[in-house]
């Protein structure tokens, strides 16, 4: 009988499902091993400064940790990063939850991309304050930002912190800078009047706001109204044109009755319709005014200089109260002094004397 003939087509023959069941199982176990490989400070920056993503979501991954021994790696870290840092224009955008940020801020990226921007999204989602869960979505939602290679996307969870943004947002957009991403975006949870943490930390302040939902009313009160230097209508498609121009109308009657922004900056207003990519190259033209502006008559670098009193003044107030809680006599005398205040045997002002007192000593 004759011998079969060795086909090159043979070669490209699927291995068995037993064999390929193997080969997965052994591909995963080799990325959980790199994965478990910790890199040293110094060669993670080297990587983040070639632009490593990778390497900068480890980075970020350890700043976030509240694990001790990743506290000293993290400072190593941002120290190693700052000197290539505060080279990018950074964005605060804030919404509430269901105005579109995310499908915003894909339309917008893709916008900047077109430029050939680099673009670093750090979305963050709030936490549970039941299970402190998060849902971490903000990849998912964007799918075609974070497909590409000039786009860096990275979730984290709000935890127990005020304004919308996680603890270590700051640490991070040093990190994105350092890794040559010429615009930082920063979303926030959405929780109205506490934006001023992710005022503090940008150079531009964009509000996302619907028409016919009541925002319109919203829009005479102070507080994030105040700190915003463009309002944009997202949704305007459909029928909802007309009521997007009105509220429009509107919300800059509303800036009129605030005073004059240090920045000599007046507040405008847009419009725009973020699933049908319109009228987002008009808000970054509006950024791009602003950030000239502010270079020129010199509030852009005050303004960075007054972010790092603010990240100074946030970092002191987090120091003092880790330790606070570390202190040997508070864990000891905290316990039985909620059992008296349950008990009511005492009051929390007097508790937390009594707490105060055991530090100083």
């Amino acid at each position: 009988m004759a011998k079969k003939e060795h086909s090159p087509a043979d070669n490209h023959k699927q291995p068995p499902a037993e064999t390929q069941a193997r080969m997965d199982a052994k591909a995963a176990e080799f990325i959980k091993e790199q994965r478990r490989k910790e890199m040293p400070p110094e060669a993670l920056v080297t990587a983040i400064t070639k632009g490593d993503r990778v390497a900068l979501s480890r980075a970020i991954t350890l700043i976030e940790s509240t694990s001790e021994k990743h506290r000293a790696a993290a400072q190593k870290i941002i120290e190693g990063c700052l000197p290539h840092a505060n080279a990018s224009v950074r964005i605060g955008i804030t919404g509430v939850p269901g105005v579109g940020k995310s499908t915003f801020i894909e339309s917008f990226g893709k916008v900047l991309l077109d430029q050939g921007k680099k673009v670093a999204v750090l979305a963050v989602d709030p936490s549970s304050t039941v299970s402190g869960g998060s849902i971490l979505g903000d990849k998912t939602r964007m799918e075609e930002l974070v497909k590409e290679e000039r786009a860096f996307i990275r979730p984290s969870a709000s935890g127990s912190s005020l304004g919308g943004v996680a603890k270590k947002t700051r640490e991070s957009i040093i990190l994105c800078e350092a890794a040559g991403f010429d615009v930082i975006l920063i979303e926030t949870v959405g929780v109205g009047q506490s934006e001023t943490a992710v005022h503090s930390m940008t150079d531009f302040f964009l509000l996302l706001k619907l028409a016919g939902a009541g925002d319109e009313l919203q829009g005479i009160k102070r507080g994030i109204m105040e700190m915003a230097d463009v309002i944009v209508i997202n949704k305007a498609d459909g029928e909802n044109v007309k009521a997007a121009q009105q509220a429009k109308t509107e919300f800059k009657r509303a800036l009129h009755l605030f005073p004059p922004k240090e920045s000599g900056w007046t507040p405008k207003t847009a419009t725009c319709s973020a699933l049908k990519n319109e009228g987002i190259s008009e808000i970054w033209n509006i950024v791009e005014e602003y950030i000239a502006l502010t270079r020129e008559n010199g509030f852009f670098e005050h303004e960075r200089n007054e972010q790092n009193k603010f990240w100074l003044y946030q970092t002191i107030e987090e120091k003092l109260k880790t330790d606070f809680y570390k202190h040997p006599e508070v864990k000891k005398e905290l316990p039985k002094l909620l059992k008296a205040i349950e008990n009511n045997k005492t009051t929390p002002f007097a508790a937390a004397k009594k707490l105060f007192r055991l530090v100083q000593k």
